[in-house]
Parts: C-alpha cells; sequence; structure tokens
C-alpha cells in the first residue's frame, strides 16, 4: 500500500465535508455480523497502490441499483441531468439534484480469520468506515496495516439496531498491536494476493442510452397525460422505500417532441465537478 496515496485520499476527503442482479454475494462479499470479528484487509490484485476501490451509484431511480458508468471511467447521464437542475439556481430542483448525485461505496478485500477457508471476500461499507481506515493508514505508529509480513489483522465491532437506534448496523475499526504475516504459508500468501473477485466485474454495467432511458422513465412515467409533467422528487438517499415529495419545478414535455427535449440536456463535454 502507497501511504502517500492513503494521505492523500484522506485530504481529499476530509474536505468534502452509496447492484445487479446474479451476483453471489455469499461468495464474493463479507459483511460484519453483530458483535466483533477479525479481519485482515489483503492487498488488491488490481490496485497496488491502494486496496480501497471507491464505487458509485444511484438508488431510487425506478426500483433498482444503478452502477454509475463513473466506475468505469465513463460519463454518467443522471450526474449531467443533476448539473443541468443546479443550473436552473431552483430551489427543489437543487434538492432533486442533490439526491441525483451518485453515492460512493467503498470495496476492500478481506480474510476473515476463521474463515479462511473461505478465500478472500470483499467488505463494502460506507464514507464512515473508510474515513476510519484512512486515518489509520495515516498514523506513523500504524502504517502499512495491509503488509503481507509485517501488517496487522483488524477488530470489527459491529452494534445492532437496539444500540444503533436505526433499522441498521453500525461498525468501528481498531488494527491489533501486534504485527503478524498475512498467512504463514508462502503459498497461501500468493493465492490469496492472486485470486480474488474483482470490484468491477460485479456490478452491471449500463450504457449510457440505457441509463438515460431509465432516467427519463423515472422522470416522466408515460402513463402521464397532462401536456407539461413536472420532475417529481422520490429519491431516497438512505436506500430504503422512496417517499412522496414536493415536485421541482424542472419540466419535460409529454408529448411527441418529449425525448428532443430530454436529449438536448445532455452535453458531449466532459462534465464538470460539483459539490455533491
Amino acid at each position: 500500500m502507497n501511504l502517500n496515496v492513503i494521505r492523500q485520499k484522506l485530504d481529499s476527503m476530509s474536505k468534502k465535508g452509496g447492484q445487479s442482479g446474479g451476483v453471489d454475494r455469499k461468495k464474493n462479499f463479507w459483511k460484519p455480523s453483530v458483535g466483533k470479528q477479525i479481519i485482515r484487509i489483503v492487498p488488491s490484485a488490481y490496485d497496488k497502490e491502494n486496496p480501497f476501490k471507491e464505487m458509485y451509484f444511484h438508488y431510487g431511480i425506478g426500483k433498482r441499483t444503478i452502477s454509475s458508468p463513473m466506475n468505469w471511467g465513463e460519463k454518467d447521464p443522471i450526474k449531467e441531468f443533476a448539473q443541468q437542475l443546479y443550473q436552473t439556481q431552483d430551489k427543489e430542483n437543487f434538492k432533486l439534484a442533490k439526491k441525483l448525485q451518485p453515492k460512493m461505496r467503498v470495496l476492500v478485500p478481506v480474510i476473515v480469520r476463521g474463515e479462511e477457508h473461505l478465500g478472500v471476500r470483499l467488505w463494502e461499507f460506507g464514507k464512515g468506515i473508510y474515513m476510519e481506515f484512512l486515518s489509520l493508514a495515516d498514523d506513523e505508529d500504524i502504517g502499512d496495516f495491509t503488509d503481507i509480513l509485517e501488517g496487522r489483522d483488524i477488530t470489527v465491532d459491529t452494534v445492532g439496531p437496539d444500540v444503533t437506534g436505526t433499522a441498521y448496523n453500525k461498525s468501528s475499526v481498531r488494527v491489533k498491536p501486534k504485527t503478524t504475516p498475512l498467512a504463514e504459508s508462502k503459498t497461501q500468501i500468493k493465492e490469496w494476493l492472486e485470486t480474488q473477485p474483482n470490484p468491477l466485474e460485479l456490478f452491471k454495467k449500463y450504457e449510457y442510452n440505457e441509463i438515460k432511458a431509465f432516467l427519463q422513465e423515472w422522470l416522466a412515467p408515460d402513463d402521464e397525460d397532462d401536456d407539461n409533467v413536472d420532475v417529481s422528487s422520490t429519491v431516497d438517499i438512505k436506500e430504503e422505500t422512496p417517499k412522496e415529495e414536493s415536485k421541482p419545478n424542472y419540466q419535460l414535455s409529454s408529448n411527441n417532441g418529449k425525448k428532443d427535449k430530454f436529449d438536448s440536456i445532455f452535453s458531449d463535454d466532459e462534465d464538470d465537478d460539483l459539490p455533491f
């Protein structure tokens, strides 16, 4: 793990103020259960400098979770549309634009102690735990906890809804004080370093026009009869059941000219970064 890269990421995160069907989640993903578990972060087979893979998703656009094309270095039509809403300077449109921004999730390869026979799996989490890991890596007394010979195991402490007061579990992490090898066997270490699920192959990649069609359908369903249809904000950023909200003022024509007008908001220029 390149600690300079990690420190740069910590700095950028501090200044900023969350899938496809057919995936065997039990085989490829690990989710902490309530209580304490010991894991070891494994250096990534796909990025030698940083084991933490940032991925972006859209939640609440219809009934599906959409992997942002940004994950593959491509343009995201939903983000482009959000930028157009920001430019209207309308309060309701601004709220919708903020909710349409892709949500970050982080995936890291791990070995769970006591379950080594299951091999390397991916742990998926949000910004809170990500920041904890980046801060640990920035601590000179800890250093590279992913080192295969002198790294450190991680204790993951998870509490349930009875403690959090929400419908969700919450995890925290801390490093073990003693340094240890990833495994006793060099053969085992080699296998874990080379045999890992690839995050970019575990989520469905939708094409640009396909995502644009999902967005258009969500913004202006075909069963609308009015000549002009307001864009309804029904995205719930907590990934729960969408709730009815006030309607922004960005309008799309629902007649035969709707598609042309909708298409016109998408620019061929590179999209600029906007605040999330």
